[in-house]
């Protein structure tokens, strides 16, 4: 006979879950890794298994939900989108605070989108089609980045990890790019629009739906500031280039 798991208890055995890939990643994955980069290329391996099936889950509850509106009532497997991504963020901050303390942005970050996806699945109950759209939008370069960064890690000490970050760093800006830096923001305004017209005051309190805007606004402003660098990095780096071949 099988035994149905009550929807609010998914939320420790996904926390669970993250952690004991985490612990995998740390002593078995990464253990001949330095011990600066066990930590990243951990949340890297976490990242990974969090960044793509999150997309897959949150097309599949926006499509599949009965109504599709900034402020409607998060359905059932909406919400369990919502305690996946409570999940990998909770282990991922604790990694943080644990091993990497002086990152204070990734720990401000962390901390900012678990306060919007916890008042969204525990407070409010509405509004998870916004969210999970933007969910979709940031994660989508996920699985690009996690690889990037990984190459990152180990491009000064490994050639093969050197010419990977060097051919996956102008397909994955691009992207990015395009996620981030315009589908975003564009879907952002659209929703501040929406909530600070009032209309969904009656099911999302206007001081959650002011805090959300703050946070991922906030959000979005720090992803096109970072991406903006890197591309500023790679056009200096490809001139420096020019210069010395010529």
């Amino acid at each position: 006979m099988e035994v149905a798991i009550p929807e609010y208890w998914l939320l420790p055995y996904i926390f669970a879950s993250f952690s004991m890939l985490y612990l995998f990643g740390y002593f078995v994955i990464f253990r001949k890794w330095s011990r600066k980069y066990r930590p990243d290329a951990s949340s890297c391996l976490i990242s990974l298994f969090h960044g793509t099936p999150a997309v897959l889950m949150a097309v599949s509850a926006i499509l599949h939900g009965p109504i599709r509106g900034f402020a409607s009532a998060n359905t059932t497997f909406q919400n369990v989108v919502l305690d996946f991504s409570i999940g990998y963020f909770l282990v991922d901050l604790l990694q943080y605070l644990i091993l990497l303390p002086g990152d204070y942005l990734f720990i401000a970050h962390h901390l900012a989108t678990l306060f919007v996806f916890i008042t969204c699945r525990y407070l409010v109950v509405h509004g998870a089609f916004s969210l999970l759209v933007l969910l979709v939008l940031a994660e989508l370069t996920s699985a690009c980045q996690n690889v990037w960064t990984l190459a990152g890690l180990r491009k000064e000490e490994l050639p093969n990890a050197a010419k990977i970050y060097k051919i996956l760093s102008p397909p994955f800006y691009a992207l990015y790019t395009v996620m981030r830096g315009l589908a975003g923001p564009l879907f952002f305004c659209r929703m501040s629009v929406y909530f600070l017209s009032g209309m969904a005051s009656d099911v999302i309190p206007i001081w959650v739906s002011a805090s959300w805007i703050i946070v991922v606004g906030g959000a979005i402003l720090a992803s096109i500031l970072w991406i903006f660098n890197l591309w500023l990095e790679f056009f200096r780096e490809k001139v420096n280039r020019t210069r010395k071949n010529s």
